[in-house]
């Protein structure tokens, strides 16, 4: 650590909020501290905590309607230069932003990598439409100038058994331990109990009586050679739908979308719809696609699938409609032609087609293969670290990048040292 560096983490104040179900904040913070920056932790409820201790913290206990008062009064109490946390839409991460805004306070948020499988986001003050990524094709060549060609190939592999295990354990103790925390409300839109029920029962039907019958149906409507879109369902509860997008349902999008097929697709067209790999089942899918397919006179043209891969799915498609997943990085490194329905990080002419849906069908366009390297480049230099949330080394890895960028004060500034 250089003496210029030395002299500027002394002066940082980090502000920890609510993150991933893993020790990544608490494994940063011991590596600030470390380095002469000083961290601040409030928790929200046990699971907070429980992620968080051995370190000193803060437990707010109060109600919602008290919150603003008293972040803004931990703020300026504590001189915080900066705050992280995971998932700027939750209600009490939006109020301590927009203080932190007005306060010229920098804001990072982090968040499963808009690249897959093994990079994380890192950016300042939110994602999708909050994020401050640019957005034009001038700006992403500028950006991406001299940048390397960074190494997509997998360096960490993750862990869903760990990942489970630590989620079950922060939402369940969160629950038991309620009464310490009263005035907690939660973000989520059902308990989690009934979304872990849910996800497990519908992965076991899955496993037992489904892969084999998706795989079928991928690979009848790749051999029937007539063209085929795809479009991948998200989250019903993901903040993708509910914050950076028109949609207040699923549903509504679902609806949308095969409307527009109906009205515009060449009649010799399908269309694949996909059901999202960790949907808890609290909605009939299916059964909701067929009904809104039916009216609109479509259900003949449109498959359902419920798992395979979707990788295959896509590749040999004539493109892809999305809300905003990150699907669509997958599909436009495929040379699929993608729209966007929401708002995206990559949501650029140049990259997505342009226009409204209706004219998607009938002329998808390719993503520009230059621009497509620049974005690459440029979103991994800046926004991206390497790593994973829940296993080593991968965690550690994502520990020690995220912390050299605060140190250093460089989120969202170029690092070509960290693209590998």
């Amino acid at each position: 650590m250089t003496a210029a560096t030395s002299a500027s983490s002394l002066s940082r104040h980090i502000l920890f909020l609510q993150g991933p179900i893993t020790p990544f904040f608490k494994l940063i913070a011991d590596q600030l501290e470390s380095q002469g920056c000083r961290c601040f932790r409030i928790n929200l409820c046990f699971g907070d905590w429980l992620f968080w201790r051995g370190r000193d913290s803060t437990e707010y206990r109060g109600a919602q309607r008290d919150w603003p008062a008293f972040i803004e009064n931990y703020i300026h109490e504590h001189s915080i230069t900066d705050i992280v946390l995971l998932g700027e839409q939750r209600y009490y991460h939006k109020v301590a932003i927009e203080l932190a805004q007005r306060n010229g306070i920098q804001v990072v948020s982090t968040d499963f990598g808009y690249l897959r499988p093994d990079w994380i986001t890192f950016e300042k003050n939110g994602m999708s439409a909050n994020s401050d990524f640019p957005r034009t094709a001038e700006a992403i060549f500028a950006l991406a100038e001299n940048l390397p060609e960074p190494d997509l190939g997998q360096r960490f592999r993750d862990s869903f058994v760990r990942q489970v295990y630590w989620d079950i354990q922060y939402h369940l103790l969160s629950t038991i331990m309620r009464p310490l925390y009263p005035g907690y409300r939660s973000h989520q839109l059902h308990h989690p109990v009934f979304v872990y029920l849910g996800t497990g029962l519908r992965l076991l039907k899955l496993k037992l009586f489904g892969a084999a019958r998706a795989d079928r149906a991928i690979e009848k409507l790749i051999a029937a050679g007539r063209p085929y879109m795809v479009f991948p369902l998200q989250m019903q509860n993901d903040f993708q739908i509910r914050a950076y997008s028109q949609y207040e349902n699923l549903e509504q999008a679902i609806d949308e979308v095969l409307a527009s097929f109906a009205a515009n697709a060449d009649p010799a067209m399908q269309l694949a719809i996909k059901i999202h790999p960790l949907d808890p089942g609290m909605q009939p899918w299916r059964r909701i696609c067929h009904r809104v397919a039916a009216r609109y006179g479509v259900a003949e043209r449109v498959v359902f699938v419920d798992g395979g891969s979707l990788e295959r799915l896509i590749a040999h498609s004539a493109g892809v409609v999305t809300i905003n997943s990150t699907v669509g990085i997958w599909a436009l490194r495929q040379a699929r032609p993608t729209h966007v329905l929401g708002e995206s990080v990559y949501k650029i002419e140049g990259l997505v087609s342009s226009g409204e849906l209706d004219g998607f069908w009938q002329s998808p366009t390719v993503p520009d293969p230059n621009l497509l390297q620049a974005f690459i480049r440029a979103l991994v230099a800046t926004i991206h670290i390497r790593g994973v949330y829940y296993h080593q080394p991968g965690l550690d890895h994502a520990v020690a990048q995220a912390a050299d960028r605060l140190i250093n004060n460089q989120i969202n500034q170029p690092r070509s040292d960290l693209c590998s």
